[in-house]
């Protein structure tokens, strides 16, 4: 799912100061196939993206996405995946430890989702309860998601095999690409600009529009950290990855493809990116011994990295030179859990800021923990462990194209 949440609503105040067409949508509401029919060809060519088959628009109930909701995140995590996760960020000091994530994330849509577009079956849907002057700008931002999943598919380039912070980026470059769109074509609209490029850094006019929407949003506002960020980063990061892609190709590619970020960190430095820098993650592989079982095991990325430095009171700057991390969930015979957390870097100087940052601070987790600077096949390493963690190994391979 791809939602369209309340931010694209508070950000069209940023911008705002026949029977061909018809085919192009399919409907059974005729206002929403009027207001599709009308803009959709604008959308497709300024998302840089072929419109390829019709666009099928329809209104749901709060009662039904409450359902659809229920529905998506038990697909999200089966089989005691949210316990798990969890438990890990719980050890971490991310979330609290007694969090429910599957209900704690169903409050939270439910107060954003104002309308979504549903790649299983290629449907754009918008709430009925949405006031009739918010309807276009939900339509356009849902719009451009139904035009990339024909171009690309949305599903796997998200899919739930991927490690978190490449799902993460993944996520970032379709809302980013959705919302950049959105504000062109209601920027031409309420100012008369016709393309974002004239418009001197629209990233950081983005900023002060989504900490109101933090503000303003009881419920985003009440979670942890990094699920706010999970709701937001896809919006800031991913409209300044894209606006630097535009800018420095001096087109508009699609962020996908050969485009599509690998990581948050290149979304968190997009000019590298763009100019064709791309620093590749390395991938970690953990050992761990004889008396413990391997629960659960992902990435954090530069960004949950760059929040874990922030809730223990450090700079998320000192993430900074993040090369690829890997974290898992431990249990011994007697069921108690722990965490392993190793990271690699691309400067010993980078490694050293991060150590620096963080182990004064180790304290503020919730159980015992360590830090160690080691060296992992030859490249500057850390390794975080929570709990009672036995001996455990990592080492280092190659993020190859083929992982892509």
């Amino acid at each position: 799912m791809t939602a369209s949440l309340a931010l694209p609503l508070l950000l069209s105040n940023l911008a705002c100061g026949g029977s061909e067409g018809s085919a192009l949508v399919t409907s059974s509401d005729p206002r929403l196939e009027n207001i599709a029919v009308r803009i959709l060809p604008d959308l497709a060519s300024r998302s840089g993206m072929e419109l390829r088959d019709p666009v099928r628009v329809e209104r749901r109930s709060r009662a039904e996405l409450e359902r659809y909701l229920e529905f998506k995140i038990e697909e999200e995590f089966p089989e005691g995946r949210a316990e798990l996760v969890s438990e890990a960020y719980g050890l971490l000091g991310l979330v609290p430890s007694d969090m429910d994530l599957k209900s704690t994330l169903k409050t939270l849509y439910l107060e954003q989702v104002a309308g979504f577009y549903d790649p299983d079956s290629t449907t754009l849907f918008v709430l009925d309860d949405q006031p009739d002057e918010a309807i276009e700008s939900l339509l356009v931002h849902e719009l451009v998601h139904a035009i990339q999943d024909q171009n690309t598919d949305l599903n796997a380039i998200t899919a739930l095999g991927l490690d978190n912070d490449r799902r993460v980026a993944a996520q970032a470059a379709i809302e980013g690409h959705a919302t950049l769109v959105m504000f062109e074509f209601l920027m031409l609209q309420g100012q008369g600009a016709s393309d974002v490029a004239d418009v001197p850094d629209f990233s950081a006019r983005l900023g002060p529009a989504l900490a109101a929407a933090r503000m303003e949003s009881p419920a985003l506002a009440g979670v942890p950290l990094v699920l706010q960020e999970s709701v937001l980063f896809p919006y800031q990061g991913g409209v300044t990855f894209v606006e630097a892609l535009w800018r420095e190709r001096g087109a508009r590619p699609p962020p996908f493809g050969s485009d599509l970020p690998g990581s948050t960190e290149q979304i968190l430095h997009p000019e590298d990116f763009a100019r064709g820098q791309q620093d590749v993650p390395r991938r970690i592989e953990v050992s761990v011994g004889e008396g413990w079982t391997r629960l659960y095991e992902d990435t954090l990325g530069e960004l949950e990295l760059g929040i874990l430095l922030e809730t223990v009171g450090a700079s998320r700057t000192s993430a900074f030179g993040w090369g690829g991390d890997r974290w898992v969930l431990l249990v011994d015979g007697d069921g108690h859990r722990s965490l392993a957390w190793f990271g690699v870097w691309d400067t010993s100087a980078q490694r050293e800021k991060f150590v620096r940052a963080l182990e004064p601070r180790l304290s503020a987790f919730p159980h015992q923990a360590s830090l160690t600077a080691l060296e992992m096949d030859g490249l500057p390493g850390t390794r975080l462990l929570v709990g009672d963690v036995p001996d455990v190994t990592a080492s280092v391979e190659d993020w190859t194209q083929n992982d892509r």
